[in-house]
């Protein structure tokens, strides 16, 4: 199944573009470092973080990320999350934001079952941003959502600080009306092949 998500995913053509960047990147690389990586939806080893070569967007692939209910699955399996810390290196002079994020991934729902996926980003010591998205079944496809921040509200790190970027997403399963003794319903944000990822998408802006 996953692994023909690669096909699917390069055919959706209904993302929103991102918003407009306040200042253009800077043109040194910048890299992206896994601080921390904690829950059930990216054990040790299964969550890779790039940012992208123009310096636009880093993207987070998942390679364990499943939330499932009924036959075969555990009490536990409903929820899944993943909370990573990242640290972003870039040029003196810079300061960024996130001006948009992008959510991919699989859901098999069963007539009356509901999936949700949510996630929230934030500068350490700032205000969050994020939502929560919901599906129901039946529904048995790729699914895809985004966050997208206006220009004016995007929140930027402090210029001369160097603050960690907290990303916490969760995918969540429930009943609902479907007879889970005779069905399973997951939600899913993994790809075994690397093609399936999370993208945000940088605002940068030049410091004073």
């Amino acid at each position: 199944m996953l692994t023909a998500m690669a096909a699917a995913v390069m055919a959706l053509s209904t993302v929103v573009p991102p918003a407009e960047a306040t200042d253009s990147p800077p043109d040194d690389r910048i890299t992206v470092t896994v601080v921390t990586v904690n829950g059930s939806g990216c054990p040790a080893g299964t969550a890779a973080v790039a940012p992208a070569a123009d310096n636009t967007a880093f993207t987070v692939t998942y390679s364990d990320f499943l939330a499932q209910i009924g036959v075969g699955a555990a009490p536990t399996d409903f929820r899944k999350n993943c909370q990573l810390s990242l640290r972003v290196n870039y040029p003196q002079g810079f300061t960024y934001g996130i001006a948009q994020a992008d959510y991919r991934g699989f859901a098999h729902l069963a007539a009356g079952a509901k999936g949700t996926e949510k996630a929230n980003y934030y500068f350490s010591g700032s205000p969050s941003t994020g939502s929560t998205h919901p599906f129901s079944g039946p529904l048995s496809d790729y699914w895809q959502a985004t966050d997208r921040t206006e220009v004016a509200s995007i929140v930027f790190a402090p210029c001369g600080e160097q603050r960690i970027l907290n990303v916490n997403t969760e995918l969540r399963v429930s009943a609902g009306t479907s007879d889970i003794s005779k069905t399973t319903s997951f939600m899913a944000m993994d790809s075994t092949d690397g093609s399936v990822k999370t993208t945000f998408h940088f605002a940068w802006k030049r410091c004073p």
